[in-house]
């Protein structure tokens, strides 16, 4: 089984690669790979946020009457509020769903710059990447619902936040660091069992992703950014082991 190289603990490292994945964006050999991605996170969060603009304007008109319509000033900010927290999840597991095959091969071609060479990428078939992140969705969802009931119960709702963010970041980091190492073969399981080994670099660097991918606009070119410096990490790191 593959083994991460010590400096891959050094959660600096990991932030580190994450900036040169954005700093990578731009590069002419990369934009064919860009595209479609870019397209598909355009055409889903648009179409999220008119939706969710629209049926809240439905409610708001169906359910204020007019003497509270000062609410609105409230239930706005709320509502784009909310669509942030669930988005950068949600739908970025969604997206990354659509574009994972394109993803793959994005990772593909960041590994051939980075070594110079042509490089041996374990093929693999739509139907079977497809049912990898059908996994991972599963594997994250399973845990996601029973951690927002935290949220609700007394007490324990005051540490519920950072118990979110965490896994948040966690979810993060297994599902843009499976690229680079579905590329080099391993499975969903295996994929876990080395980011155990290097838990606290792989939070800092799910925890920035999800950062930028809470943030409007930006949110569009994190996730291409954050599987390039998955790739630079998870290459790096390996190298520096088979050496």
């Amino acid at each position: 089984m593959m083994r991460m190289a010590d400096k891959g603990k050094n959660p600096v490292y990991a932030l580190q690669c994450l900036l040169k994945g954005l700093a990578m964006l731009p590069r002419k050999e990369l934009r064919k790979y860009l595209l479609i991605p870019l397209l598909i996170n355009v055409l889903l969060y648009s179409t999220v946020l008119v939706l969710g603009y629209y049926y809240m304007s439905d409610l708001i008109q169906q359910f204020i009457p007019g003497w509270l319509s000062w609410l609105e000033w409230i239930l706005w900010p709320l509502f784009f509020v909310s669509f942030l927290i669930t988005g950068f999840f949600t739908f970025t597991i969604l997206a990354n769903l659509i574009a994972a095959p394109f993803y793959s091969h994005l990772s593909a071609r960041v590994a051939e710059l980075l070594s110079g060479d042509s490089i041996d990428v374990v093929e693999q078939s739509w139907p079977k990447v497809l049912l990898a992140e059908i996994k991972r969705a599963g594997y994250l969802l399973s845990r996601m619902l029973p951690l927002l009931i935290l949220f609700i119960i007394p007490v324990v709702n005051v540490v519920a936040p950072i118990v979110w963010a965490l896994f948040g970041a966690w979810s993060m980091a297994l599902e843009f660091m499976a690229y680079p190492l579905e590329n080099r073969g391993l499975l969903f399981s295996e994929q876990k069992a080395l980011l155990k080994e290097v838990r606290i670099a792989g939070l800092s660097f799910g925890g920035l992703t999800v950062l930028g991918l809470s943030l409007p606009i930006f949110n569009l070119i994190v996730s291409p950014a954050a599987v390039i410096g998955a790739t630079v990490y998870i290459y790096t790191l390996a190298e520096q082991q088979e050496q």
